[in-house]
Parts: C-alpha cells; sequence; structure tokens
C-alpha cells in the first residue's frame, strides 16, 4: 500500500510539474480571482460577489448574496452564509462563521478580524422571535473579534444589532440581539450581554461579566471581574460585585483617556456630593443630583453635566434604575 502510494504521489506530482500541464496545475493549487486565489475544496456560489485580492482556502464555503470587499482572506474551514457584505481586508480565521441563511442581512465594515470558531451575524435567542421575520446586524470598521465569541442578529425587524468601530471583544464574549456597542469598548473574556443592552464609548469589562438585558453602561465605565449588572452604570464610573454597586469613579481609565487634572477633580467633587453626603441626615438623592447642576463652579463643567444627565437617564421609563451604591457619611 505504502509503494502504491508513493508510485502514485510520485505520478501526479511529474505531471503537475510538466510544462504542458501549467492550466492542470492551477486548477490543482487555486483558481486565480483578481491577484487572490479560491482554493480548489473551497465552495464559492457563482452568484457571490468577490473583490480584487480575495483569498478564499481550503473547505470554506461562500454563500449566493455574499458580498466581498477587497483583499478579504478566509482561512481554512471559514464561512460566510445569507445576505452578508463584508468590507474590504476582513479576517476569518479557521472555524469563523459569518451570517446566516435568514431574511434580513449582516454587514461588517473594514479591517475586522472574525476569531477562530466566531460566530457572527447568526438567529437570536430570543423567544419571541418569529421565523422567517427580518433581522439586523451591523458591525463597523477595525474591530478585533476573538475565538469562540457570538454576536447575534436582532430580534425583529424594527431593530438592529450594532457594533461600531475600534472594538476589541475577546475570547467566549456574547452579545445578544438588539444590542447596541459604541466605539473602542474592550470587553473582556466571558463577558456577556443579554438582549437589548447598550453599552456607551470606551467602556471596559474585566473577565467573567453579566450584563441583564435592557441595561446601560455609560462612557468611560469600568466593570469589575466576575460581576453581575443589574441595572445601569453611569458615565465615568466604576462598579464591582455579584450584584454590582457603584465603588467610585474610573480614574485611571479618565486619565488614560486624557481627562484633565481639573476634571478630574470636579469629577470628584460632584460624585461625593451625589453619592458620599457629608452626613446621614443630608437632603434626599433627588436634591443632591440639584445641587450639582446649580453649582456655580461644577454646572460650567460638561463632564460633571454629562455625568448627572447619565445618572437621571437610568430613572426614564423603559430603564432599569441605577446601580446600588453604599450611603458612605464622615462618621
Amino acid at each position: 500500500m505504502c509503494a502504491l502510494f508513493k508510485l502514485s504521489t510520485k505520478r501526479l506530482f511529474t505531471a503537475l510539474n510538466n510544462q504542458s500541464s501549467l492550466s492542470l496545475r492551477r486548477r490543482f493549487f487555486c483558481s486565480t480571482v483578481s491577484d487572490g486565489f479560491i482554493h480548489p475544496s473551497a465552495i464559492v456560489h457563482p452568484n457571490a460577489v468577490l473583490g480584487q485580492g480575495v483569498s478564499i482556502g481550503p473547505f470554506c464555503t461562500v454563500g449566493s448574496s455574499v458580498k466581498l470587499g477587497n483583499g478579504c482572506r478566509l482561512h481554512p474551514g471559514s464561512h460566510i452564509f445569507g445576505n452578508t457584505e463584508v468590507g474590504e481586508r476582513c479576517v476569518l480565521m479557521t472555524g469563523a462563521i459569518v451570517g446566516d441563511d435568514l431574511p434580513g442581512r449582516t454587514v461588517l465594515g473594514c479591517n475586522n478580524v472574525i476569531g477562530y470558531h466566531a460566530v457572527v451575524g447568526v438567529k437570536c435567542q430570543d423567544m419571541k422571535y418569529k421565523s422567517g421575520d427580518e433581522c439586523f446586524l451591523d458591525v463597523g470598521d477595525n474591530n478585533e473579534i476573538r475565538e469562540h465569541a457570538s454576536i447575534h442578529r436582532s430580534s425583529k425587524s424594527s431593530d438592529t444589532t450594532f457594533i461600531g468601530n475600534n472594538n476589541l471583544i475577546m475570547g467566549s464574549c456574547h452579545i445578544a440581539h438588539d444590542c447596541k456597542v459604541g466605539n473602542n469598548v474592550i470587553f473582556a473574556n466571558n463577558t456577556l450581554l443579554a438582549g437589548h443592552v447598550v453599552v456607551e464609548d470606551y467602556a471596559h469589562t474585566a473577565g467573567a461579566v453579566v450584563v441583564h438585558q435592557f441595561c446601560h453602561v455609560g462612557s468611560f465605565a469600568f466593570i469589575g471581574g466576575g460581576s453581575v449588572i443589574a441595572q445601569d452604570v453611569p458615565k465615568y464610573m466604576m462598579v464591582a460585585g455579584e450584584r454590582a454597586q457603584l465603588r467610585g469613579l474610573n480614574l485611571e481609565g479618565l486619565r488614560r483617556h486624557g481627562f484633565t487634572v481639573a476634571e478630574i477633580r470636579s469629577l470628584r467633587t460632584a460624585y461625593q456630593k451625589i453619592f458620599m453626603p457629608a452626613d446621614a441626615n443630608s437632603s434626599g438623592f433627588e436634591a443632591r443630583l440639584a445641587e450639582v447642576e446649580l453649582h456655580d463652579k461644577l454646572a460650567h463643567i460638561p463632564a460633571v453635566c454629562s455625568m448627572v444627565q447619565s445618572i437621571r437617564d437610568s430613572f426614564k421609563e423603559k430603564r432599569r434604575g441605577l446601580c446600588k451604591f453604599r450611603h458612605w457619611n464622615s462618621s
């Protein structure tokens, strides 16, 4: 058997190296597509639209309604299904799946990396989803979605799961239906977002974080590892705990992102007035918010106004309220 295999292999490569079999060699190794290539074991539907320089590796699948931008690379065993548009220079690592054969659409911007065995743009897990309804996912540019992450389409045609630009979504994270994620967000491993969660720009989670459906996480907020977020996290704040509580401002995050010393000092003063009253018999929460809004100095600091508005927004109709906080006082 071994001798027969060696003989067959020798004959094959003799044929492939023969000048008269140039076309055979091209069909055996790859099919060229505008300076890119398609491996012969890949299944690419003839109706798929491929840009220039697209590379499709062994055992990949590209569906009939797929559009691939220039310079995209599909590593072996990656797949794109359904009505899916992929922008320029995107990379799918081995085992990655993008899109689904469902009504609706999945759109990826440019320069996105979809990690090993990540699943992006598939049917949601919402029991209210009705078979046949259109569902949507829009992903921006320059996102890195690491191994085994999952991002689902919306649960209804009137909504869209949305991911912005320049986000790092680490391994085994989950972003459920109808979530809205801003720009420059970092989700550490095993961060799990339930449906309809909103995460604003520059928010950062540590590992193994769970966020309840319909919660909002404000910009520049930090969530400690292992936390369960059951209510809103205002802008600039740090929370932690099994039922997360406010732990102060995300001071290190604010410094790293260019907030001035004066801005941070003003935010600390406002935070103390709202959440750390000087005595236990101080005025109520609403009165303390109003005091900051009317303060002769703090009321003119844009970052302070933004923080106060973020707190107030947590108490609007259909919102989940504010994360719990400890009632510190000087005693």
